[in-house]
């Protein structure tokens, strides 16, 4: 976006709404729970869809329908538990690309697999996301008199002399 579109956006209700939504996106697995709760859709609609060819009725019922309605269910609970409980994301991934694994047998090849693979892709993300903590500036230690790294008691922690204290950059020579 460019900085003048940006300007327009600073001072409105939608600028503030959008930066705001983008906070809250930003401290949750977002993207997995979007992507688990969108494979939930297919998995629970087909086995009840009814696909009309002309005069032609096809339904699509199984005997597992109502296996696949709650594999379904299920799906779209465990991506609004991305959502709105972050903590529990590592559970709710696991469970996820279990029930998607499920939905294979159960509904209709996972959703005609579009379901299957957006759960599977889901719970992936869900389990691999991690909440990017503020990094505090470290502190920087002490030099010994030598020019090395001083450990906690005041002695070195380079017994190699390859430190980037004398610089080596942790290389040795061949003198």
């Amino acid at each position: 976006m460019s900085a003048e579109a940006q300007v327009g956006l600073g001072g409105s209700k939608l600028g503030r709404m959008r930066r705001g939504f983008r906070g809250w996106r930003g401290q949750r697995p977002f993207w997995g729970g979007l992507l688990t709760l969108l494979g939930g859709i297919p998995i629970m609609y087909f086995p009840y869809a009814n696909l009309t060819l002309g005069t032609l009725t096809i339904r699509m019922a199984t005997t597992a329908g109502a296996g696949s309605l709650i594999i379904g269910v299920l799906l779209v609970v465990l991506g609004l538990t991305m959502w709105f409980q972050p903590q529990s994301r590592v559970f709710a991934g696991v469970a996820a690309i279990l029930l998607a694994l499920v939905s294979l047998v159960v509904s209709n090849f996972g959703g005609f697999v579009m379901g299957f693979l957006l759960a599977l892709v889901g719970g992936a993300l869900g389990i691999s996301w991690v909440h990017e903590k503020p990094q505090k500036p470290a502190r920087r230690r002490a030099k010994a008199p030598d020019g090395a790294v001083s450990g906690a008691g005041g002695a070195t922690d380079d017994l190699s002399g390859t430190s980037p204290a004398n610089g080596t950059n942790g290389r040795h020579r061949a003198d």
